[in-house]
């Protein structure tokens, strides 16, 4: 027989489980999202098969790299390195990354790349807060791939709507996919593909609400239990009487190439 679990134990759990990283294996059976259909972790491995240079942009706690890499062996890139901005990830990505020979760079996501002109034939990216085409068209040579997966326009909102009430138009069509597919022609980059799809997640407990907002915490921006109290309270009485909240999350992909010379 199931026992229900009080307000206050679940919100507890929530508030107390470790942020770093973009390990997301505590939310099994807590919290589900469907998954893009194109793989990008595997068909990262596959191009990192025959990379020369590779650079993964904002890698998080270097969890996707890391399989990628796995999944590349015994092929292996002669150079690999990855920026991340936050040190605590930096740090769990340094001690994941560097038995693959992977350095990794503390760089504040916004500040150009620590990187010369033209150093990489690969260049990864798995949700970047923004992506700096600019930057990236820099540091790939020419006749080189950006492949990223990207966050799409209005992701979770529902959620973040939840608590923040309607946001404007403008904020729930940032992260456009064709605005970006415009950013990077006019960075001088060739969008070889690009392909989106908006996804079914589920929050089975409050606990995984409260475990979400503290990760991604562009969310609900300043989020904590303290100040949103009330509402994670009716939310949790709303998800014990009706089961779990659904949102929906936006993913597009984008194959990208440098012009050869």
């Amino acid at each position: 027989m199931s026992v229900t679990r009080s307000f206050e134990d679940l919100v507890a759990e929530g508030a107390a489980v470790p942020t770093e990283g973009w390990d997301f294996s505590w939310f099994e059976g807590r919290a589900s999202e469907e998954r893009p259909s194109w793989g990008y972790a595997v068909s990262a491995g596959e191009l990192l098969a025959g990379a020369e240079a590779v650079l993964d942009i904002q890698t998080g706690g270097g969890e996707v790299l890391d399989f990628a890499l796995g999944r590349a062996e015994p092929a292996r890139p002669v150079l690999a390195a990855a920026t991340e901005g936050w040190p605590p990830n930096a740090a769990k990505a340094g001690a994941l990354l560097r038995p693959r020979g992977v350095v990794v760079v503390t760089a504040p996501d916004d500040a150009p790349l620590p990187f010369a002109e033209e150093t990489f034939d690969l260049v990864l990216s798995r949700h970047p807060v923004r992506p700096y085409w600019d930057e990236i068209a820099r540091v790939l040579r020419p006749g080189g791939t950006y492949f990223a997966q990207h966050v799409g326009p209005a992701s979770v909102f529902e959620l973040v709507e939840y608590f923040l009430g309607p946001l404007p138009r403008e904020v729930r069509s940032a992260r456009d996919p064709e605005r970006e597919r415009a950013a990077a022609e006019a960075a001088g980059l060739e969008v070889a593909g690009l392909r989106a799809e908006r996804l079914r997640m589920e929050f089975h407990d409050i606990a995984a609400v409260v475990h979400f907002l503290r990760k991604v915490v562009w969310m609900v921006p300043g989020f904590t239990v303290e100040a949103y109290e009330s509402q994670l309270h009716a939310l949790h009485e709303r998800i014990e009487k009706e089961g779990p909240f659904v949102a929906h999350s936006a993913r597009h992909l984008f194959d990208v190439r440098k012009p050869a010379r």
